[in-house]
Formats: C-alpha cells, structure tokens, sequence
C-alpha cells in the first residue's frame, strides 16, 4: 500500500502520555487524528505510514474545555484520538518519529 498525502491529513501526531505509554505494552498507540476521521481511514493512514498491521481501531472524542484566554472566556477545540490496536510482532516507535 503506497503512502497517500491524504493518511498524513488523517494522523496529526502521536499522544505520549502516561496512559498512552501503559497502553503500549499491550501492543496499542495512541494518536491524535482528525475530527473527521473515521476508523477505516485511520487504520488505512496508519497501515500504509508505518507498514504494519493493525488489528482494530477505537477513537475517543474529547471536547474542549472552557477557559480564559486574557480574561475573555473562550472554548478550546475538540480532540479525536485513536487507540490502534497492533497485531502480533508488530511494533511503531512513536518516540523516534518518521
């Protein structure tokens, strides 16, 4: 599978958190993706990225939390993460990157 312009539209970053890294020992990645994406998409963008392959897709949508920016109240901007489950004897580095 050849490496869209489009897959790096669909995964943002990676998510290096405690929890994302307690997730990884289970053979799980995090990462942050489009709001728009959806999971035939992200496991396509990230079979084709990193070439391996991936056993199932779960995403979770944070909304954006109220705050004060300057003392004007603001709303930051929804987050979509997707947890990306591995198959066997695969592994992504997310700290070394591309």
């Amino acid at each position: 599978m050849s490496v869209k312009p489009e897959h790096f539209d669909v995964i943002r970053k990676p998510v290096i958190t405690e929890k994302a890294t307690m997730v990884s020992e289970a053979n799980a990645v995090v990462f942050q993706v489009a709001i728009d994406a959806t999971k035939p998409q992200i496991k396509e963008a990230v079979e084709a990225i990193f070439g391996v392959k991936v056993k199932a897709v779960n995403t979770v949508v944070t909304k954006g939390k109220e705050k004060k920016f300057r003392g004007r109240p603001g709303v930051r901007s929804d987050k979509k993460k997707a947890y990306v489950t591995l198959e066997e004897g695969n592994t992504i580095d997310v700290a070394t990157g591309l």
